[in-house]
């Protein structure tokens, strides 16, 4: 009866991705129509991997859509009733007539946008968006606030890196860009837009490799330098790392569309942690690790989660910290990167 009274058309861009592959499987469960958007429809491990998820043969479409040639979405958004954009550039690409990795992210919300308006079908557009975009740093350089929620805004001035910075500075702009699109208090808008500022997740995977949320996860049992200064950036840039699990995170986006009475922006994160913490838990838990010294100990912050805008519209989270990290050491040692 449940799939039979779910049965709305929807899109997603960025299928063949970890949180796009996991919420396309979500959605054709609870009874979705879903189109999908794909960089490459000859690239048969994604395409492959889309078409054996239960109900793909009947309810699922794929197309063909590049974030970097953003008019290709169209045809996928057409007929929707809800679109999902979770498709983000995550390298620049040089050949591209866009400037910036800050340019396509922007180019692509703005064309996704114009043809959810065009489309005439589409009721509301769900942004994956991410914490990048969220820090508690005082604009004036002066340390961190006392707390972060959804009025948090990473300040543009910031020297994170070049690679991190262009990711901070995409997510950022794109998402108030979006945000500019949807309904305001007065119900004046083109839009019903939701973003969804994603913490750091990980769980089950069911790509064959190990996506590169879920490396950082794990980059100090695997004693990762590399994946770990990305754990370690987004720690001094939100003051501790907020986690959650892949598939509380695609339930928040299914709850943005079956909740008739949401919009606007929202932060999700089951868990707000330091880096050792989750040090910690794994040394507790999984002690034939053996993690260095240097990973159990760092800065203690005194920053509290003040954002409840989800659990207030009655959203609750299924997996803690631990439950989240015994799934990504589970998948890892699946794909055999443990």
């Amino acid at each position: 009866m449940e799939e039979e009274k779910c049965k709305a058309k929807v899109c997603v861009t960025g299928g063949g991705g970890y949180l796009g592959s996991y919420l396309v499987k979500r959605l054709l469960e609870k009874g979705y129509i879903v189109h999908s958007t794909l960089r490459n429809l000859k690239d048969e491990s994604k395409v492959g991997l889309l078409r054996s998820f239960p109900h793909a043969e009947s309810r699922l479409v794929l197309f063909e859509g590049d974030i970097y040639k953003p008019d290709e979405f169209e045809p996928a958004i057409q007929y929707c009733e809800f679109v999902f954009h979770v498709a983000t550039p995550l390298q620049h690409q040089t050949n591209s007539q866009l400037k910036s990795m800050s340019e396509a992210a922007i180019a692509g919300v703005k064309s996704i946008a114009m043809s959810c308006i065009k489309s005439g079908t589409v009721r509301r557009l769900i942004y994956t968006a991410s914490v990048v975009a969220s820090s508690p740093l005082k604009g004036d350089g002066t340390g961190f606030k006392d707390f972060i929620d959804e009025t948090c805004w990473t300040p543009f001035h910031l020297d994170t890196g070049a690679l991190h910075k262009d990711y901070t500075d995409s997510k950022t702009l794109a998402e108030r860009e979006i945000l500019s699109y949807g309904k305001n208090e007065n119900g004046s808008g083109a839009l019903e837009v939701m973003s969804l500022a994603c913490g750091l997740f990980g769980g089950e995977v069911f790509l064959n490799y190990t996506p590169a949320s879920v490396a950082v996860l794990i980059s100090q049992v695997k004693d990762n330098e590399a994946m770990y200064q990305s754990l370690k950036f987004l720690e001094d840039l939100i003051g501790k790392i907020p986690v959650a699990h892949i598939d509380d995170v695609c339930e928040a986006h299914i709850f943005c569309v079956e909740n008739p009475s949401i919009n606007g922006r929202f932060l999700v994160a089951s868990s707000y942690v330091s880096s050792a913490d989750i040090a910690n838990c794994y040394s507790q838990h999984y002690p034939e690790f053996h993690l260095k010294d240097k990973y159990l100990e760092g800065p203690k912050r005194a920053i509290k989660w003040a954002s409840t805008k989800l659990t207030d519209k009655g959203f609750v989270y299924n997996y803690d910290l631990k439950m989240l990290l015994d799934d990504c050491i589970r998948s890892a040692r699946g794909i055999g990167d443990l």
